[in-house]
C-alpha cells in the first residue's frame, strides 16, 4: 500500500489540532486501558490496519492480553470483560456507527449505569478521537507498522 499523503508534512495545523483532541483524551478521566481496548475496537470497525497494529501494540504495554484483544470483535459473547468495559464498548460501537442510526436509548442507559455524565464526555472525546484518526489514516492510506515477518504461500 503506497501512502497518499503525509498529514504532518502537508498540514501540521490539521495534524495539531487532531493531536489537541488527542491529548484532552489522553489525560481524561477514562482509564488508560480501557482506552486501549476502546481505540482497537474502533479501529477493527473502522478498518484501520494502521491504528490496530498501534494500539495492540500500546494495550500490551499496559498489560492488556492478547486474548482480550483477539475477542474484542465478539466481546458480547467473551464473558471476560467488566460490565464498564461492556458499556464503554457498545458506546463505542454506537457512536463509530452513528451513520447507521442515532445512538440507542438501551445503549445510553446502560453507559449511564457505569460511567458518570463527566465520565461519557470523556468516553465520547475517547470515540471521536479514534475515528478521527482512522479516517484520516485510512484516507491517505498510511501503512500500519508490522514486524518484518512475511507468510510463507
Amino acid at each position: 500500500m503506497q501512502q497518499r499523503i503525509d498529514v504532518t508534512k502537508v498540514s501540521p495545523a490539521a495534524y495539531k489540532a487532531v493531536a489537541a483532541l488527542q491529548a484532552y483524551v489522553d489525560q481524561s478521566s477514562i482509564e488508560a486501558k480501557l482506552r486501549a481496548l476502546i481505540k482497537v475496537r474502533a479501529s477493527q470497525i473502522n478498518g484501520c490496519a494502521y491504528c490496530i497494529a498501534m494500539h495492540t501494540r500500546d494495550a500490551r504495554k499496559l498489560g492488556e492480553s492478547d486474548e482480550r484483544m483477539h475477542l474484542l470483535n465478539a466481546w458480547r459473547e467473551a464473558p471476560i470483560y467488566t460490565l464498564r468495559e461492556q458499556a464503554a464498548l457498545a458506546w463505542t460501537e454506537a457512536v463509530t456507527l452513528v451513520a447507521d442510526g442515532q445512538v440507542p436509548d438501551k445503549v445510553y442507559e446502560f453507559v449511564r449505569e457505569q460511567f458518570t455524565e463527566p465520565e461519557i464526555v470523556d468516553l465520547t472525546a475517547t470515540v471521536v478521537a479514534i475515528n478521527a484518526w482512522n479516517r484520516i489514516a485510512i484516507a491517505f492510506r498510511t501503512p500500519p507498522q508490522v514486524s518484518s515477518q512475511k507468510i510463507a504461500a
